[in-house]
């Protein structure tokens, strides 16, 4: 079995690509190594896949038509698993291009070779963001996402569109996973949990928006790896007759959300930071961010009964992890504080 990974040196895709090298399945990862967050955090990523026999990289812009098209003319892949993409929420207000380039552009380049190179599933990373201005919860795949609050969003939305459109035409097995809140070790710098540990364990204030008036669906990284292997494994028949009854669709596309079922408190969340640092944090309160939403909260429902997802670890677990990884990675030299569990 040969899987491509795009995005193989970021947080999700590097847990992942490592799963399936730890399985004995061969991984061929792509990456452009941009610098949006800290790319020595990448290149350490990697360094720990290159031991692999059956691990192979390659730099690639996936925006760059005759370069994935060339990756697809020189190599078979019996599944291609999505992962890359420009993320951020906040970011995309600053550099709209990059979303679209990366994205939109990105995407359809890589649905185009895997269409022509008969990939048995194309699975691709979407988002919680999607929801949008939606205030019903739990979020549902049956509910309408036509109102994103950000490009990010909205990118991630029309990614869904096209690769239903791309399985209707051409009969190619997809599936799309809206993820919410991934966290844990080798995480994104640009994520609030990293920036809250390491405001903490500096003694620096932390940034707290909406005046700490959120919740967010934290899911742990192995937990969503779990996931997305299960659902590789798993290429849908047909069937978004099956998510909504009104629709009449036979391509063999599916989508599900991939979260934890258990949103947390923001202010809950930061004592819980702190009791795993064993240091308190100083608070700044301040308004909504623009493109933020207040929660986010995902049914799991469909994923479970689909191939038996069923979140395992807590809150108050996955950040002991975090935490003891940050400080392995950032503070050798410092004597590990004291930690919770």
């Amino acid at each position: 079995m040969n899987v491509l990974v795009t995005g193989v040196a970021g947080f999700i895709g590097y847990h992942f690509a490592k799963r399936l090298l730890e399985d004995d399945i061969t991984v061929y990862g792509v990456d452009n190594l941009n610098d949006y967050y800290d790319v020595t955090l990448k290149q350490a990523r990697l360094s720990h896949l290159y031991p692999y026999k059956n691990f192979t990289f390659q730099y690639l812009e996936l925006g760059d038509r005759a370069s994935v098209a060339q990756l697809f003319q020189e190599h078979s892949f019996d599944y291609v698993v999505h992962l890359a993409a420009q993320a951020g929420v906040r970011y995309s207000l600053q550099n709209p291009w990059a979303y679209i380039d990366s994205n939109i552009t990105g995407f359809v380049n890589l649905l185009e070779g895997c269409r022509q190179s008969q990939t048995q599933h194309f699975v691709f990373a979407s988002s919680s963001s999607v929801y949008g201005a939606n205030t019903k919860t739990p979020f549902a795949i049956t509910d309408n996402v036509d109102h994103p609050i950000s490009l990010y969003a909205a990118t991630k939305k029309s990614n869904e569109l096209i690769a239903h459109t791309y399985s209707h035409l051409y009969g190619l097995p997809v599936t799309g996973l809206r993820f919410f809140t991934v966290y844990g070790p080798w995480g994104r710098p640009d994520m609030a949990y990293f920036k809250f540990v390491k405001a903490i364990a500096e003694g620096k204030p932390i940034q707290v928006y909406n005046y700490g008036l959120m919740q967010r669906d934290f899911t742990y990284i192995d937990d969503v790896v779990e996931g997305v292997v299960r659902v590789m494994h798993q290429p849908p028949e047909s069937l978004l007759s099956n998510v909504n009854p009104m629709i009449n669709s036979q391509a063999r596309y599916q989508l599900y959300n991939i979260g934890n079922h258990r949103p947390v408190e923001l202010m809950q969340f930061i004592r819980v930071i702190e009791q795993a640092i064993g240091k308190p944090a100083h608070l700044n309160f301040l308004p909504m961010q623009p493109g933020d939403v207040p929660t986010t909260y995902a049914d799991v429902e469909d994923l479970m009964q689909a191939v038996g997802f069923k979140p395992s670890i807590t809150i108050e677990e996955g950040m002991h992890r975090f935490v003891r990884w940050y400080q392995d990675y950032y503070q050798p030299q410092v004597s590990h504080l004291p930690l919770c569990c």
